[in-house]
């Protein structure tokens, strides 16, 4: 049986809730942008969100972890991403390599 919302394409709530992006998704698509930039030789093959930190005064940062294998060696690079909560603006972002 099908109901209303799923013969108009709506859907159910649950599965509207699943087709959202999470808050943290242009943060992410950023990281894995600026990563690709700065380690160009190597493929990203895994990402993790790690969390967001309210630092206070309207800022915040989000962090990833995301896994690189390039045709040398394969490396995880940690990138947390500061920004203004109201507009957006990114203050900085830091990168820091781990082996595992």
């Amino acid at each position: 049986m099908v109901s209303a919302l799923e013969k108009e394409g709506e859907g159910l709530p649950a599965q509207r809730e699943q087709q959202e992006e999470p808050a943290y998704a242009k943060w992410g698509k950023l990281a894995v942008e600026k990563v690709k930039e700065r380690y160009p030789e190597a493929k990203v093959v895994d990402y993790l969100h790690m969390g967001r930190e309210e630092l206070g005064e309207g800022k915040a940062s989000e962090k990833f972890k995301l896994w690189l294998r390039g045709e040398e060696r394969e490396f995880g690079v940690f990138v947390t991403i500061t920004f203004e909560e109201d507009s957006d603006e990114v203050i900085v972002i830091e990168y820091e390599e781990t082996d595992r």
